[in-house]
């Protein structure tokens, strides 16, 4: 399969160049900082006391500030949202690189981790030289009390640095675990919980920088780094040489030994670098709060804003029992406005106090109608329990349970609407929409939004392919995608949408139950779709033309499409790859 370099660049261009970019970034801060703790002047006497390790220890730690301030900025969803929505962001390119937001929260956040390591490996061998090299000569210069100090005393007596040192590295520790991919399905409670330790990591870390540990030479000019001092050389009653005895003569007390040469400390490019006084030593003023209380501030401001936002409970009208354990609500709030393709977070206080979860929004409010809704899918503790509120019974599928009915539903709170990838849907003349069981709901929206009118969107020509593994999940949208079939034959435009079901598991032929669903029956396929022959369909039917491919789903189906994508063509059809992943 032959790779078309223009479809990587549409696909994988931006990306990947704001990654160059980014790990330039990360390559340049290391290598200054490495340099000037290795050869600035100001760090003579303390490089000669910690050798690689200070630069090490320094060189990480600013690599950490700089992903420490970017880790947040993927997090704050509001401003994506709003960057992708006014179109401020004009170029299409460069909003689908805010759909990679998570991708590089993630990539910051494995950075992190492996610096973190690296920092705390050169600390300790940092401690070992403050121990074994202790400097008799300036004191100040000191972490250590004595020679000889034991390593681990001498971390804790820095009570500052070493405690809160060793406490954010537990918590990373704990975040870092927990955000693992086996842990995230098995129990997604421990990931929440934990992941919100990062507020706990944030304090620590402006409280560790301000320890003052490592002292840098405030007085170069009258002390230049190993410069001559007769004084003291007088008060300890060293010899000098020879070259010293006609500018200093009162201070020399025996002879240098002629054969031995002029230290080197002594002489630098001919000429003699005398001291006027002592060396002074003072504390860096911690650098980390320029760096992270810019990224923090703003996600804390975002964070109240979604808080005041979301403060007044929505009100549910209906609830809707489906088959294959997913359940439909239906709600209404003031003011709530939302694009086709976009998620909300809901919260229950009666499920959880503290727990939210995110669900891609399957019905958008319009000019007539102000109710939205999601389907979610019951996977998990969070929605058994949702679900067993939301149902008069746990065990009965009921159809409607509309609002005048005397049922009370439990307080129910929504955050956003925040950006996804499908947004981009309705920009292409024609898009590529394949989703894989639950994973259909973003599209859901977008189907729902043709239905109310489709001539005000670019969008021409829709292709839709669903997979499932049961016949009844077809059942979540099929009155849905009926009804837009029904009003695009209305309206003489049978051809504006392409709809494919398969059926990826069954023992026969299957039909959807129901004699409305006829249009869909002769639309459902027995196994999976073949992927390289749809494309080159689409590509042929679709010549020179720019095709927008989107899938949420498994990513077995993911990859295959993201690599049918990057393929070329004989038709100069491009493809655009997006993507949402359920993890």
């Amino acid at each position: 399969m032959a790779l078309s370099w223009r479809s990587w660049l549409a696909n994988e261009g931006s990306k990947h160049l704001f990654l160059f970019f980014w790990l330039s970034l990360n390559v340049w801060f290391f290598g200054k900082t490495f340099l000037l703790y290795n050869q600035g002047l100001q760090y003579y006497y303390l490089h000669q006391m910690l050798g690689l390790g200070l630069c090490i220890s320094r060189a990480s730690a600013s690599v950490l500030n700089l992903n420490c301030c970017l880790v947040l900025l993927p997090m704050c969803r509001v401003l994506l949202a709003f960057l992708r929505g006014s179109q401020k962001v004009a170029s299409k390119k460069t909003r689908r690189l805010l759909d990679k937001s998570k991708t590089f929260h993630v990539t910051c956040g494995v950075t992190i981790c492996i610096f973190s390591v690296l920092h705390v490996a050169a600390h300790l061998v940092n401690a070992l030289n403050f121990s074994e090299n202790y400097n008799e000569e300036f004191l100040t210069l000191n972490a250590a009390n004595y020679r000889g100090e034991f390593k681990c005393k001498l971390l804790m007596s820095l009570l500052v640095p070493g405690l809160t040192g060793v406490i954010m590295v537990l918590v990373l520790f704990l975040m870092c675990t927990a955000s693992t991919y086996a842990i995230r399905v098995s129990n997604y409670d421990i990931f929440w919980y934990t992941h919100n330790l990062f507020f706990v990591f944030y304090m620590l870390l402006m409280l560790h920088v301000s320890g003052g540990v490592l002292k840098y030479q405030t007085n170069l000019e009258e002390h230049p780094p190993g410069c001559f001092n007769p004084n003291k050389t007088l008060r300890q009653n060293l010899t000098v040489p020879k070259a010293f005895e006609e500018l200093f003569p009162d201070y020399t007390t025996e002879p240098f030994p002629e054969d031995l040469p002029v230290p080197e400390p002594f002489v630098q490019n001919s000429f003699m670098r005398i001291c006027s006084e002592e060396p002074k030593f003072q504390s860096h003023f911690p650098e980390t709060w320029f760096w992270i209380s810019g990224p923090l501030c703003l996600y804390c401001v975002e964070r109240l804003y979604r808080y005041i936002r979301s403060n007044k409970p929505v009100t549910i009208t209906s609830v809707i029992s489906h088959p294959s354990n997913v359940l439909e609500v239906r709600m209404m709030k003031d003011d709530f406005e939302a694009r086709p393709g976009q998620y909300v977070i809901l919260h229950c206080p009666r499920v959880s106090a503290l727990e939210s979860h995110p669900f891609t929004l399957t019905m958008c409010p319009t000019d007539t109608k102000a109710t939205f809704g999601v389907h979610l899918k019951v996977v998990g503790d969070w929605t058994e329990r949702f679900r067993d509120l939301l149902l008069l019974h746990s065990n009965q599928d009921t159809e409607i349970l509309p609002i005048f009915q005397q049922r009370r539903y439990p307080k129910l709170y929504v955050d956003g609407p925040f950006g996804s990838p499908f947004e981009e849907s309705l920009n292409y003349e024609v898009s590529l929409c394949v989703a894989g069981g639950i994973g259909v709901t973003p599209f859901a929206s977008v189907l729902n939004t043709l239905l109310d009118g489709w001539k005000c969107y670019k969008l021409r020509r829709l292709y839709f392919i669903w997979v499932c593994r049961e016949i009844e999940s077809f059942r979540w949208f099929a009155d849905l995608l009926c009804m837009l079939h029904n009003k695009l034959w209305q309206e003489n435009r049978p051809d504006y949408i392409n709809i494919q079901l398969y059926l990826s598991q069954t023992d026969g032929i299957q039909k959807i139950i129901g004699e409305k669903y006829q249009a869909l029956n002769s639309r459902l396929l027995i196994g999976r779709p073949r992927w390289k022959l749809l494309f080159d369909d689409i590509a042929k039917s679709n010549r020179r033309k720019t095709i927008g491919v989107f899938c949420c789903g498994p990513n077995k189906i993911s990859k295959i499409l993201h690599k049918l994508s990057n393929s070329s063509n004989s038709y100069g059809t491009r493809f655009e790859y997006n993507k949402e992943s359920f993890s």
